[in-house]
Parts: C-alpha cells; structure tokens; sequence
C-alpha cells in the first residue's frame, strides 16, 4: 500500500486550475523531485499532501499512522525561544529509552546545519531561521518529509551534509528545490507539474530532461495537427449556400466538439524573454585591491587581500555563511569603506547590483513603479520598449503589473529583481545569491545571459551546477578572513583546495614475531621498459593537464557554445584518471625494482 495517494484532485483559485484531476502514489524509500515554473503550483500540491490544505475535488488517501513533517518556502514570523528547545519540543515526549536517539539526532541537524543549540531565534536572521525550520522536519524523523526549496540559504558544505543526511534516511521525501546538482544526488523519480497536469518520471533528473524534450515535441506536432484539422473543418462550415444545404449535420456536430476541445486546450506558458544590456567597456582593470581589511570587532571579515580584478573576469565568491560574501562585495563596490588598505575602480565602470535579500524592491509601490521609476519605457537591445511590454516579457500579467509586490510569491519577487537589474545597462554585474527560488527555465536563461555577457561579473551563489557553467575563477573565504583565488568553477576548487589535515596517528601496535620474507618478485623485461617510459608519460600528460588549465581560465572558452565548455571539463576528468593511473602504476613497479 502507497504511504499517500492523490485521486483525481483539482484546486483552483483564480483562472484555470492548478492542479486539474491529478492522480499521486507514494511509496517507501522514494525520493521524489518536484519541479515546475513559478507559480504552476508546487507549493500548493506540497500543503494538499501534507494536509494543511483541502482539495476543492478529490481524495487523499493515507496510510493509517503515517507520520509526516516539512519545509515550507515562507519563514513564520512568530518564532521565539532557544534553538534547543524548539527541537526538543518538536519531538514531543519521549520515553528515556529513546531519549539518546531523539538527543543524537538533534545534535547530528545541528552539525549538519551548522545551528547553535544555545542561540535565541528572536535573534537569527531569516536564512539562520530556515535551517531551524529545516532540522525540526529532520529530527521527527517522519515516514514522509516534504521540503521546499531546502537549499536556499544554506552554504556549500551544509547542502553536502544536508544530501548525505538525506541520503541515510529510510523515509520517503518530497522536494522542490533549483538546484540541479541537489536533484542529481538524490531524486530517484521526477515529478512535473505543468498546466495543472502531473506527470510522473521514474528516472533520473538527466534522462527526465530528455524524456520531457520528446514528450513536449510530441504534444506540439499533435497540437499542430489538430489545428489544421480543425482549420479545415471551419473552412468547410463556411462555404457558400450550396455547401451549407447540403452539409452533413454530424459533421458540424464534431466541429462544436472540436472548438470546445481547442478552447479547453492549455498550451505551453511562454517562456521569460531577456537580454542584458551592456555599457561602453571599462577600463582593462576594473578592480585593484591592496591590502584590504575589514571587521565586525575582533572577528575578521578581510585581511590583507591584495588582488587585481580585469575586464572580462567572471568570479564566484565562496564561503560559509556568516564569512562576509555580502561585505566583500560592498567593499569592492564602494557601498562600504575598507578600514585597511585601498580598493581603487578603473574607468568608466557602470555597476549593476542584484542583492540577496530584495532591498532594492520598494514594498509600497506597484510592480511597474519598481521598475520603470517614474519612466514609461526602459532600454533593451539598443532601442526603447514600453515598461509593460517589458514586464510581460518576464511573465507577469497585466493584474500583477499594476499591483503591489506584496502580492507576488519569492520566485516573482526574484524575477521581478532581476528585469529591474537587466533594465539597467551595466559593464559590472554584481550578483548576490541570483538562484535563490528561481525556477529551472528562468535558471538556465540567466546562465545563457551570463554566459553571453561582455562585462565583468561577480557573483556569489551556493548553486554548483550555476557556477560550474557560469565563472571562470573563485574567490574563496578560507578562515580568519583570509580570501584566496582558484581558477575555474565549483568542481575545480574541489580539486584545487588544500587537503584537510590528517588524522593524528594512531598508537604503534605491540610487536609481533616477524614472519620470514617472502620471495619478492622480480621485474619482467616488458615492467622495466614500463617503468623507463612512465615518467615521460607523466611529464606529458601533466603538461596536457596544464594546457587545459590554462585554456579554462580563459573567458574566450566560456563566450562558446556550452557543448565545448562540457567536452573541456570531461576532457579534465579523463587527464586527471590517467595521470593517477599512471602515478600509482609507476610506485607499484618502482617498489617492485626497489626488493630486487
């Protein structure tokens, strides 16, 4: 028996229904990726499932005794008392013993989300309350875990713990997330939700992108057929007064059923139109720091950093949270003074900058006020167009264009931010946390722009897959305010960074007789010949290695076509396999050598 089934469930709140007779089977261990567009109703089949909200038709079915528990994508703003408690008290009373286990596992969320135990949430800032929210569903350790958008607000090293304890788990999870790295870890079935329909993808995020291309491709010949069918039938009703006499009356019968059928037919939403807009170039350097420092009391936040930043740099900053990303990027922008050193602009600079947190958004003025700022028409490709054909192009609708913001949901909110940053024609793109609650679509369109984009780009995101395809080296915090650059994106870090420190040694075992030597084997002619050759190889594949280091470093690879930025890092990933082959073949035969 399924953990929670839907049957033919419809909700409808304005216009056409969100969920149109959706039909849902969960089972155990699934761990089920949700997506869709902003607003097609994620959120809203997530609160059905969970049961805070009623279908308007239809049954939800649960298996007797299924405990469930989640993540919602708005904070409460009535949260108080100590971090500790609040996790305690979400487990209820337990017997003492199981008390170790509810205790393990809330101290097991709270290294994992980086949470201190003994911190009151009145003080936490909004991301500090979500990873609260979010390790309350992780240690009821429910049969069914909803979450949506988990991701959002966590650092890079919480989301790969928050996957490995995902991973553990034996319960069944739901999830909306945009991060595509997150859904590749974890999903083992996608689900998506267009147009009130659910379909339902047993596989993975990868092969679903492809299967969902064909499915798409399919409905639009079948789409193209009926309309002509449908054309033809029109074309037929209205000939002259002969045709009419003598028309069959089943035939135009089936023309009113066609027409209902076309009428009831949801065709594919249009996807966000944007281009950035680029001003005169800057100077070669557009960013020199010498011995830059800052901090917050006695804690550290940039010391000594002394760095050139040049026309065409793509740079993602790295960190954990609470490092000073944000401060970083206000001292290199001149919004914040440094109290050491010196951060000097270069010429013509014209700086465009999307902050995390919608400070730019004025929650008193309407939609188009936002934007336009009292203008009717904003820039776009070097010509002029109208505020609203302007907005329209990101999907808003004539009702939300007119409206207060305080109507739109986060990810409107985060489309709305960035057509009022694209609107404005800029050399210097500073983006701080750009993916937060995006949709895929909108993601991967942002990346194209990016990727396009003539400028300078500083960009501070979580979002791996995003940076992997999007910069071309990283600043990264490395503790006690120290920053520190590495080419390339989030996988080349990863290779780059330094070692974590060994664990220490363990205590010399007793000794023990010595056995007698065992006859060492001696090399073959072919092993020496072997053996002679492989340093050559080495120098020759390290120095291939090289080479492609250096020409992904350069921006003129990421101005390419994606499918030659992909054949670069696989063509990484093989080096890198072979140079360690070799390495360890080389040992293996010079050990050999060594006994003889």
């Amino acid at each position: 028996m399924p953990l929670l089934s839907l049957n033919e469930v419809r909700v409808t709140f304005a216009g056409p229904p969100l969920l149109d007779s959706v039909n849902l089977a969960i089972d155990e261990g699934e761990r089920v990726g949700l997506l869709g567009r902003n607003g097609a109703g994620k959120s809203t089949l997530l609160k059905i499932l969970d049961g805070t909200l009623t279908p308007d038709a239809g049954t939800v079915v649960r298996q007797p005794g299924l405990r469930v528990a989640g993540l919602q994508q708005a904070i409460p703003l009535d949260l108080s008392g100590r971090v500790g408690d609040v996790l305690h008290e979400v487990c209820g009373a337990a017997r003492s013993d199981v008390a170790w286990q509810i205790e393990t596992r809330i101290e097991q969320a709270a290294h994992d989300l980086t949470l201190d135990l003994d911190a009151a949430l009145e003080t936490l800032s909004a991301g500090s309350r979500r990873r609260v929210l979010l390790a309350a569903a992780l240690v009821r350790d429910p049969d069914l875990l909803f979450l949506d958008e988990p991701t959002n607000h966590l650092d890079l090293e919480a989301i790969t713990h928050l996957e490995e304890a995902l991973q553990r788990r034996r319960g069944a999870l739901i999830f909306v997330t945009h991060d595509r790295r997150f859904l590749r870890t974890l999903a083992t079935r996608i689900l998506d939700l267009d147009r009130g329909r659910l379909r339902s993808y047993p596989t993975s995020y990868d092969a679903y992108l492809a299967q969902r291309e064909d499915a798409l491709r399919v409905e639009a010949d079948q789409a193209a057929l009926f309309d002509k069918r449908l054309a033809q039938e029109e074309a037929w009703v209205r000939q002259g007064i002969k045709a009419r006499r003598t028309r069959n009356e089943g035939r135009v019968r089936a023309l009113e059923a066609l027409r209902l059928e076309r009428a009831a037919r949801r065709d594919e939403g249009a996807r966000v139109s944007a281009q950035l807009q680029d001003a005169d170039r800057s100077g070669r350097k557009v960013l020199r720091c010498e011995g830059v420092g800052y901090a917050y009391g006695d804690t550290p936040i940039v010391r000594e950093l002394t760095t050139t930043i040049l026309r065409g740099d793509r740079i993602g900053i790295l960190g954990p949270n609470g490092c000073g990303k944000t401060t970083l990027i206000r001292l290199l922008v001149g919004e914040l003074a440094p109290q050491t050193g010196t951060v000097t602009a270069g010429t013509r600079l014209e700086v465009a900058h999307y902050r995390q947190l919608h400070e730019d958004l004025d929650e008193t003025r309407s939609v188009i006020a936002n934007v336009g700022e009292g203008r009717e028409t904003v820039p776009v490709g070097g010509g002029e167009r109208h505020i609203v054909g302007y907005l329209r192009d990101f999907l808003f609708t004539p009702e939300q264009i007119q409206g207060p913001i305080t109507c739109l949901s986060g990810g409107e909110r985060k489309r709305l931010q960035l057509a009022k940053v694209l609107a404005r024609p800029c050399n210097l793109l500073v983006l701080d946390e750009p993916t937060n609650d995006l949709d895929l679509e909108t993601l991967e369109l942002l990346e194209e722009l990016l990727m396009s984009f003539a400028g300078t780009l500083l960009v501070v995101s979580h979002d791996r897959a995003f940076l992997d395809n999007v910069v071309t080296s990283t600043l990264v915090c490395e503790g006690e305010g120290r920053w520190r650059p590495y080419v390339g994106g989030y996988e080349d870090w990863l290779r780059q960074r330094p070692a974590a420190a060994p664990p220490p040694a363990p205590k010399p075992a007793r000794p023990r007789a010595a056995r007698p030597a065992s006859t060492a084997r001696r090399l073959g002619y072919q092993e020496r010949r072997e053996l002679t050759a492989l340093p050559k190889t080495i120098e020759r594949l390290e120095a291939q290695r090289q080479e492609l280091f250096h020409r992904m470093a350069s921006p003129e690879l990421y101005a390419g076509p994606g499918a030659e930025i992909a054949r670069a890092k696989e063509r990484l990933g093989a080096l890198e396999a072979e140079i360690h082959r070799a390495y360890a073949r080389w040992l293996e035969l010079e050990n050999l050598a060594t006994e003889e």
